[in-house]
């Protein structure tokens, strides 16, 4: 795949990021709840930060190891973002985040399910999965809302801030039985 692609959805257009999203993500991301919520994401979100996960988005599209698409509403505007990452064997990681302001809304779960759906038939994945902390169980609502089955509680498996914390696993097939 030499371009990126876009996939629309009824409420979202899901695209590639680009450098004028870098102070929508930057504001978005500066709440600590997002810091508490992933594994993945510091606090205090810097304008560095957002410029090197970029880069990182980028170069995992350039060497065909992942996918990070911003989330936008019909106007262009993002919200969020949601990626799917190669990890091998046929399977990739799924992971996201949106804006406060557009919590509880279903703007993940629809962009999951159209990603998961993207990841089955474009790229041909056999297992899509995605961890989330057991403190944050709207994460596994909406795996659990796109077919996903827990698969296991990882212990200890990330150290945040000098602390480890346990995983949700979960995942879903191509061929769900």
């Amino acid at each position: 795949m030499e371009n990126f692609p876009i996939i629309k959805t009824e409420r979202l257009i899901l695209s590639q990021l680009e450098e004028k999203d870098l102070p929508f993500i930057v504001g978005y991301l500066q709440h600590k709840i997002y810091s508490d919520l992933t594994s993945n994401i510091p606090y205090p979100y810097t304008e560095s930060d957002a410029k090197f996960w970029l880069k990182m988005a980028n170069e995992a599209f350039e060497n065909k190891s992942g996918y990070t698409f911003g989330i936008r509403n019909k106007e262009g505007q993002i919200i969020g973002a949601i990626g799917l990452h190669d990890r091998e064997d046929d399977k990739a990681e799924l992971g996201y985040w949106i804006g406060m302001p557009y919590w509880n809304k279903g703007y993940v779960t629809e962009a999951a399910r159209a990603i998961v759906d993207f990841g089955f038939k474009t790229l041909n994945f056999n297992k899509i999965f995605a961890t989330h902390f057991l403190h944050n169980p709207a994460s596994g609502k909406i795996m659990e809302k796109i077919g996903m089955e827990r698969e296991a509680i990882l212990k200890e498996e990330v150290k945040k801030d000098g602390e480890y914390f346990d995983l949700a696993l979960y995942s879903i097939f191509k061929n769900k039985d």
